[in-house]
């Protein structure tokens, strides 16, 4: 499985309507450190199939998302479960903490 993409208009059905964990990476294109992460969260949404679906939400393209969550810095990452958010990470970090904090919340 390969990480997707949602919007303000697809949040709902595919992130707070999801019947598994759902992470979300907020993400802008000139952010460096949103970039650095992209290839470890492909690898982590390979290895981890459809136990987890991951997927990116552009803040400057969504910004009623982002600010719903309270946005303020990015890459932050997000843990939804039944709708409900379970787990926030802020900032970039390496694959390993990523897969490690990924596969603890679900």
């Amino acid at each position: 499985m390969s990480v997707g993409k949602v919007s303000d208009a697809t949040f709902e059905s595919e992130v707070l309507k999801a019947t598994g964990p759902v992470v979300v990476d907020f993400w802008a294109e000139w952010c460096g450190p949103c970039r650095m992460i992209a290839p470890a969260l492909e690898e982590i949404a390979g290895s981890l199939g459809d136990k987890v679906k991951i997927v990116k939400l552009n803040v400057d393209e969504n910004p009623q998302t982002a600010a719903k969550y309270n946005i303020q810095s990015i890459p932050t990452l997000l843990i939804f479960k039944n709708g409900d958010m379970s787990s926030r990470q802020i900032g970039a970090a390496p694959k390993q903490k990523l897969e490690q904090w990924i596969s603890a919340a679900v």
